[in-house]
């Protein structure tokens, strides 16, 4: 891999989690700025105190932002911004070689 392949994916994942935080923000009317928020903060429980039923608004934040399907019972790709944007671009590149 180039360098610049390697700075197109690092330029994707920081728009990706830039989109997220930000969607978040909104959605939940979080008291945050997009630089307050770290990618690895827990989304559910003590970290955002987001709950169970906001975990059905997350879903619909991806789905919508970033045209992916989110699979029931996933709740582990709730467990923080990173794992969000891990399985985001999962889901677009797999997207993209099934087509």
């Amino acid at each position: 891999m180039g360098e610049e392949d390697f700075q197109g994916l690092i330029d994707r994942r920081a728009g990706i989690i830039g989109t997220l935080k930000q969607e978040l923000i909104k959605r939940f009317n979080l008291p945050y700025t997009p630089e307050d928020l770290h990618e690895d903060v827990s989304l559910l429980g003590s970290g955002l105190g987001l709950d169970s039923l906001d975990a059905l608004e997350i879903v619909l934040c991806v789905e919508s932002c970033f045209k992916v399907k989110v699979p029931d019972n996933s709740m582990s790709i709730l467990r923080s911004i990173n794992t969000l944007v891990d399985f985001v671009i999962d889901e677009q590149d797999r997207l993209v070689a099934h087509r």
